[in-house]
Parts: C-alpha cells; sequence; structure tokens
C-alpha cells in the first residue's frame, strides 16, 4: 500500500504545482475597442482640448508575477482622430499634423517592461507617429482581471490597464502653430497621451 499511496501523493504534488505554474502563466489579452481609449491632451490658449482615436487595435501579454514577460503591441488609424469639431479633426489629419493620407498608422512596441510600484509599471517602447519612431516610457498601472459573468452570461477573462506619458510633438515632425499677438503659442509642442485599456482574453 506505501508505494500507492506515495505515487497518489507524488500525482497530487504534481498536479499542484503544475496547478499553480498556469496560473501564473503570461496572459495574452486582445484590446476591447469598445471599452477602451486612446485619447490625448494638449494645451490650446489657456485650456486643454481632448481628443482620441475611434479605430484602433492590440495586444497585451501581462504577468503579474514577472514584468520581463509583459508586453504590449497597438496600432490606431490615423484617419479615425476624432476632437469633436469636424473641421478641426479635417486639419489634423491633414499634412500639417499627422498627414494621414501618407502616414495612416500609428504604433506602439513596447521594448522593456520593469515594476514601478504595487500594480504600476514603466513601459518602455518605440512609439510611430508620421513616420517617426521614438523611444517612450509609459507609466502604467493594472487595474484587475478575472473571469466576469453578468445576467448567467460569461464574457470570459477581462483585465483593465490605464497609461500615460508625455510627448513633445516636435519630435515627430508634427509643428503646425499660430503666433499670437503677445507674442504666444496657439498650441503647446507637450502631448499627453492618456490610454485606458480593457482586455479581453485572447482565444
Amino acid at each position: 500500500m506505501m508505494p500507492a499511496i506515495r505515487r497518489l501523493a507524488a500525482a497530487a504534488i504534481f498536479l499542484s504545482v503544475t496547478a499553480s505554474l498556469a496560473a501564473a502563466a503570461p496572459v495574452k489579452y486582445s484590446v476591447d475597442p469598445a471599452h477602451s481609449e486612446i485619447g490625448f491632451d494638449i494645451r490650446h490658449f489657456f485650456s486643454r482640448v481632448h481628443g482620441r482615436f475611434n479605430t484602433f487595435q492590440g495586444t497585451i501579454v501581462f504577468d503579474d508575477k514577472d514584468p520581463a514577460n509583459i508586453s504590449v503591441d497597438a496600432t490606431a488609424d490615423a484617419k479615425s482622430i476624432w476632437t469633436d469639431n469636424d473641421r478641426r479633426d479635417g486639419h489634423l489629419r491633414s499634412a500639417d499634423f499627422f498627414a494621414a493620407d501618407s502616414f495612416p498608422t500609428l504604433s506602439f512596441k513596447s521594448t522593456k517592461v520593469t515594476a514601478a510600484g504595487d500594480k504600476k509599471y514603466k513601459i518602455a517602447g518605440d512609439l510611430t507617429l508620421r513616420g517617426v519612431t521614438k523611444p517612450v516610457v509609459l507609466d502604467a498601472e493594472f487595474l484587475g482581471a478575472g473571469d466576469i459573468g453578468m445576467g448567467g452570461q460569461s464574457m470570459g477573462n477581462r483585465a483593465g490597464f490605464t497609461a500615460t506619458t508625455v510627448i513633445n510633438r516636435q519630435d515627430f515632425r508634427i509643428s503646425w502653430n499660430k503666433v499670437l499677438d503677445n507674442g504666444g503659442l496657439m498650441l503647446d509642442d507637450k502631448v499627453t497621451l492618456v490610454l485606458s485599456v480593457e482586455g479581453a482574453q485572447a482565444k
């Protein structure tokens, strides 16, 4: 009986360890555009204007145990820019800003992720705007993850993230501006990128 008990005990330990490792494995999420936003803020005169890109896609590989396993890969359609003003949106698509006809895609691809506190991370990566690629660092936060059910229907495993960074639009050859009568400028060069992302576990 003893050898059989030992084999059962060993099998139980093996299954327990295997389950633990599986639970800790990186999880791949597909960005859900219906519950996510790729937005930006820029100073205009003395206030700030908010905009976003309405068409985008991306994946996040997340591992809450090891940041080295985390990665982000996302793209957005430049023509989908939206600031709730048709005239302004048309100008932003033009050669003065994003030159969307010539450079239709914006992209970000992570290169390194490090922990920066409880559920907080520094995501270094390459950002491409208007055909120019520059390194940036996103300040990101993991909001949580779990299996979601509503009304008796499963929505699967979902996860939430936020991230921000500040870029200089001049670095990406987005330099259009107007000088005011008092010598100031209409637009600031600094643009804050604001990301709010919900991901669904990829099948």
